[in-house]
């Protein structure tokens, strides 16, 4: 077997059951039953469980780093030093996701729930990872957004960011499902890229809302079903 075709299998193996289970309650024994390696080959090619998971991102991450810069590279062309607006901004992320070349139709899916996980389960690791290899890209898109929404705060900014991290995961590792659901309830088709092109708008509203921490109570509104 050739050591690509190694490292793949491996690869492969624990990227589903990383998803499907999470990063502590996979053992390396687990996937090397699944990929059908013995788990010499695991610590040749990879040396521990932290550097495979670390391989397992960066084997999406690397290629969409490349994508994503080149987006912002076209776009910010575009604007002829004009800042990006934030649903161009959102767009140009997101596009980068939905069109790059996938191993499988579940390849986003199985990714963003993997994102997912890096910031529910304790994967200090995977965090400095990510921070150190792809800070570049990450920073540029961190600096647009900022410079897309002026009128708030640090705070505010911080959380409506984590809050659009949350509806865009959601909703990207559960596409199949929801695929399902709207096939089965409406009897309507869709794809990965229109899910996106629903998703974008509605984080872009979302980012702009108005802070009703600042609103007077009066101005606020809350509906009665």
């Amino acid at each position: 077997m050739a050591q690509s075709d190694t490292v793949d299998r491996i690869l492969d193996a624990a990227e589903e059951l990383f998803a499907e289970r999470g990063f502590s309650e996979t053992s390396l024994r687990m996937i090397t039953s699944k990929a059908k390696v013995n788990l010499a080959a695991v610590n040749y090619h990879f040396g521990s469980k932290n550097a495979l998971i670390h391989a397992v991102f960066g084997r999406f991450l690397t290629p969409f780093s490349a994508t994503l810069e080149s987006a912002f590279d076209e776009l910010e062309a575009r604007c002829d030093g004009s800042p990006p607006t934030l649903n161009q901004t959102l767009w140009a992320l997101t596009e980068s996701a939905v069109r790059m070349p996938q191993r499988n139709e579940k390849g986003i899916s199985i990714f963003m729930r993997l994102l997912g996980l890096a910031y529910t389960q304790s994967q200090g690791h995977l965090r400095k990872f990510l921070e150190q290899e792809y800070s570049e890209p990450f920073g540029r898109f961190m600096r647009l957004l900022k410079e897309a929404t002026p009128q708030l705060s640090a705070v505010d900014r911080y959380w409506r960011i984590q809050f659009m991290l949350g509806a865009t995961a959601f909703t990207m590792s559960s596409s199949d499902a929801l695929q399902d659901i709207l096939r089965n309830k409406l009897g309507v088709d869709t794809t990965v890229q229109e899910i996106a092109a629903r998703l974008v708008p509605f984080l872009a509203a979302g980012m702009q809302a108005q802070d009703t921490l600042l609103a007077s109570p009066a101005d606020i509104h809350i509906p009665v079903a």
